[in-house]
């Protein structure tokens, strides 16, 4: 596998930090990130869907965790099955932990556990005040026209 230094764009780089930290983390993928299978859609110009396979797991088995822009999924399986005997098994019950890495004002706004597949929609939500805004300019007057909703400096 090749890899790319990504190093020297630090100091050419100004507020692109987490970009670049996601850049550098895919370069060390993790050997079970295909487990369980999961597929990732858009839905809407700013809604996203994780549909993951999860047969075998009951809602109380599951853990859905968003930290700052990280969603962690963990699933551990509560029941033993040394009291059953198996003569194949082919569903796995296998403890997993699966990591996402969420855009910036991306968040969780539901979940739901149906015929082994886990659901989990989320959004992104812009606050207003770092949405595009109009800044008008004043014709004529030797002051700088005043943008409204900021605060006159003292």
């Amino acid at each position: 596998m090749r890899t790319t230094d990504i190093a020297p764009l630090y100091r050419l780089t100004v507020g692109f930090d987490r970009l670049l930290d996601l850049m550098e983390q895919t370069s060390r993928v993790e050997p079970m990130t295909g487990w369980p299978p999961y597929n990732i859609e858009k839905t809407a110009a700013e809604s996203y869907r994780i549909t993951m396979a999860v047969a075998g797991f009951g809602p109380d088995e599951i853990t859905l965790t968003q930290t700052g822009t990280t969603l962690l999924v963990t699933g551990q399986k509560n029941e033993s099955d040394e009291s059953r005997q198996f003569l194949h098994r082919g569903i796995a019950g296998r403890s997993f932990r699966q990591t996402f890495n969420l855009a910036d004002h991306v968040s969780v706004t539901g979940a739901s556990l149906d015929h082994g597949l886990l659901v989990i929609d989320l959004v992104r939500e812009v606050p207003e005040a770092l949405k595009p805004r109009r800044i008008p300019i004043g014709a004529g007057s030797p002051a700088p026209a005043r943008i409204e909703g900021r605060a006159e400096a003292a």
